[in-house]
């Protein structure tokens, strides 16, 4: 995710689920009309992470971010359902630049299969 759209519509407009340590927003993506480029889509998870300023400074942020992202690239592939386009944001908290990875890993897995869950049941109310 990188326009500042797909954010607001997933802070607004999606679902969120916090814990200790994450608070994740997620949103249906809206897939664009054969013909017509809106940038890259596809179904599955598209994952944006923010880090506020009041966390700490570049290097503190810079930290919590690839921390994130490090623990992202571990996990499994989930999502909602097949046939699903899906936003998903994550808000780390400060602690996680310096909580343990491993049970990071297993409160964000925890955190996004959560969201998940509950994505797929307003797909199948809107269906």
């Amino acid at each position: 995710m990188l326009r500042r759209s797909e954010f607001r519509a997933a802070y607004e407009q999606g679902l969120r689920r916090s814990s200790p340590h994450f608070t994740v927003f997620g949103l249906r993506r809206v897939v664009p009309a054969a013909g017509s480029y809106a940038g890259p889509c596809g179904e599955g998870m598209h994952y944006g992470i923010t880090v506020t300023r009041k966390q700490g400074g570049a290097v503190m942020r810079n930290r919590i971010r690839r921390r994130t992202r490090e623990l992202l690239r571990h996990l499994p592939e989930m999502g909602p359902g097949r046939g699903g386009a899906w936003n998903v944001i994550i808000n780390p908290r400060t602690s996680v630049a310096h909580a343990d990875l491993r049970l990071l890993a297993v409160e964000l897995e925890a955190q996004l299969q959560r969201l998940a869950t509950a994505l797929q049941g307003t797909l199948q109310q809107n269906s």
